[in-house]
């Protein structure tokens, strides 16, 4: 064989070696700054989507005017269904048209297409099923992001760990990630949040899965672009959600799925505290309205099951937080991931 014959076959085989990347980008009111946004996306990604999500904007059809580029397809919505809306359709067209990886990017430019192969790379190693931006790493980028946004965040982020279980992610509401497919394939995407609950909802689908979730230190750029959400409204709304999605968690991976000393430690935890707080409150109020002192073996009585209770908890926080997901599951997932694909 000669030189150039097998250099052929070398790159052939280091090409067909390459993952096929999908980036899907949900718009609406991103008109502006879209065809920047898609004109930055390198070559490592081989299909873009573009979902326009009913957008008054038309960005579709600005899109279609301005942009030649062949990976791009325009997908459209009669209908608007917010950004987890979106992001559904674009992973199932993804997912149909083979793509080994896919990309979330956001069209309104806050968000770097040059870091892209940053993203997929640790998918790509077998390091990860999930990768997901954090711009909180640096205490410079922080400095960048507005002071209410920033504190809303870290509301929100504290209830995405506990909802969640990924203890050691920040950010969480980050919308700039990369997934494994055939992690994606087993997501199950008719219940997916719809709306802006939609990346804290993927975190809880995705450690349902035991998938493996990592940070991308990123830094997020703020324009003239009009972003319709603000973190620190987004905290009441999102409250009765994660507590749901905490309680669903809770019940699946430590009775459903598994029963250890640490549902043991919950249960027993949970039963002494509200009997010290029932019994002391109860037993305080009766005496105050009475004009009782209330003797010092009563409190101890409710004090003790509340400090046990408090040691139990404690002790069950630590263990969920020791076993979040380390290992990926997308090599596990592989063989039943077109069958999968398929029932969505």
């Amino acid at each position: 064989m000669s030189y150039e014959a097998g250099n052929f076959w070398a790159e052939a085989m280091q090409a067909a070696a390459q993952p096929r990347v999908a980036v899907v980008i949900p718009c609406y009111r991103v008109s502006r700054q879209i065809a920047a946004v898609i004109a930055r996306i390198g070559p490592e990604c081989s299909a873009i989507y573009a979902i326009d999500d009913a957008c008054p904007e038309q960005s579709g059809a600005a899109i279609e005017r301005v942009c030649a580029d062949p990976r791009v397809r325009v997908i459209r919505h009669e209908a608007n269904q917010g950004v987890g809306g979106a992001m559904i359709t674009g992973f199932r067209a993804a997912l149909a048209d083979g793509a080994d990886i896919v990309v979330k990017l956001d069209g309104d430019g806050q968000m770097d297409p040059e870091l892209i192969p940053g993203f997929i790379a640790p998918i790509a190693r077998g390091q990860a099923d999930y990768v997901k931006g954090n711009r909180f790493f640096s205490p410079e980028d922080a400095r960048s992001m507005p002071r209410t946004r920033l504190l809303g965040n870290l509301a929100l982020t504290f209830m995405t760990k506990l909802s969640s279980g990924y203890w050691s992610l920040f950010d969480p509401n980050n919308g700039y990630v990369a997934i494994d497919a055939r992690v994606l394939a087993h997501v199950p995407l008719d219940k997916v949040a719809r709306r802006y609950f939609f990346e804290s909802d993927m975190l809880f689908r995705l450690n349902t899965l035991r998938a493996r979730v990592i940070d991308l230190p990123m830094e997020a750029v703020y324009g003239d672009e009009e972003s319709s959400l603000s973190p620190m409204k987004m905290v009441p709304h999102f409250f009765g959600r994660h507590v749901t999605n905490t309680f669903k968690r809770i019940s699946y991976s430590y009775f459903l799925r598994d029963f250890s000393i640490a549902s043991i430690e919950l249960v027993a935890g949970t039963l002494l505290m509200a009997f010290g707080l029932v019994f002391g409150s109860y037993t305080w109020i009766a005496n105050l309205q009475s004009g009782t002192v209330t003797p010092t073996g009563t409190v101890m009585l409710a004090a003790l099951p509340v400090l046990m209770g408090l040691q139990f908890l404690l002790a069950f926080i630590g263990h969920d937080i020791a076993s979040a997901p380390r290992d990926t599951v997308g090599p596990l997932l592989s063989g039943r991931r077109r069958k999968a694909a398929a029932q969505r």
